[in-house]
């Protein structure tokens, strides 16, 4: 969640990105990324203990090169303030959640109607002209590589949980034949 002392504490523990839910304005998007960076730069707290393990002695020298934030793009209000969301300095990328996206605009989760997919785009489309990686949430491999051809970056497909039920599915309904 958009709580610095969270997302510190999640980077001292030695994660190398954080996706933050829920950025809906460019002060949201602020503060989380000055909880990703040291001071000058932003306002991070010193104190890697676990990262060190994996970063290395040298952890705090090259920390705000190597670490990446990515400001989740879930709501109408966040598209709506695309722009100065994604002009914050040093955002590395957004993560777009197309159902809670789709949720905001008056739409049932897992449905890609027009007007969504109109958002998809024209959020991704957004993210070039600053420069700005673009990730987002999919239900499969089909629909990865459809955003990767309209110029998303990143794309996962599924969740754990929903994959592991479509195998199961799978395999018990092969079992019964």
């Amino acid at each position: 969640w958009n709580e610095p002392s969270m997302v510190m504490k999640c980077l001292d523990a030695g994660a190398y990105g954080i996706i933050c839910p829920m950025v809906n304005t460019k002060e949201e998007c602020e503060s989380f990324v000055s909880a990703c960076r040291y001071a000058p730069r932003w306002n991070r707290s010193f104190g890697p203990v676990r990262a060190r393990i994996y970063g290395g002695d040298d952890y705090f020298l090259h920390a705000n090169d190597t670490l990446l934030n990515f400001a989740m793009i879930e709501t109408s209000e966040a598209v709506d303030n695309l722009d100065k969301i994604l002009s914050v300095e040093e955002l590395d990328a957004v993560y777009v959640g197309p159902s809670d996206l789709a949720v905001t605009m008056g739409y049932v989760p897992f449905t890609y109607e027009k007007e969504v997919e109109d958002c998809i785009k024209h959020i991704v489309e957004t993210c070039k002209k600053y420069n700005i990686k673009a990730g987002i949430h999919c239900p499969d491999g089909k629909t990865v590589k459809e955003r990767f051809d309209i110029g998303y970056d990143l794309g996962t497909i599924s969740a754990d949980a929903a994959l592991l039920t479509q195998a199961s599915k799978r395999e018990i309904a092969d079992a019964k034949k």
